[in-house]
């Protein structure tokens, strides 16, 4: 598996900070994967130890970055 993964909030949900969307994330709340991964829901539990996910915010305009 991929050790690098886009992800973006689901369900029409935003986060205006990336706090938020690292609380979000990590609580376990669901997001979809972006690009070449297909829009298929996921969460936290779907990532490994080691594993970096970009996660996508505020209208997917900015982003910050998970190392698990």
């Amino acid at each position: 598996m991929n050790n690098y993964h886009v992800v973006a909030p689901a369900y029409g949900k935003d986060y205006k900070s990336a706090t938020a969307a690292k609380e979000a994330f990590k609580s376990g709340l669901d997001f979809r994967y972006r690009g070449l991964s297909g829009g298929s829901y996921c969460s936290i539990r779907d990532f490994k130890p080691g594993e970096t996910v970009e996660i996508r915010y505020n209208k997917l305009l900015k982003l910050t970055i998970l190392s698990l």
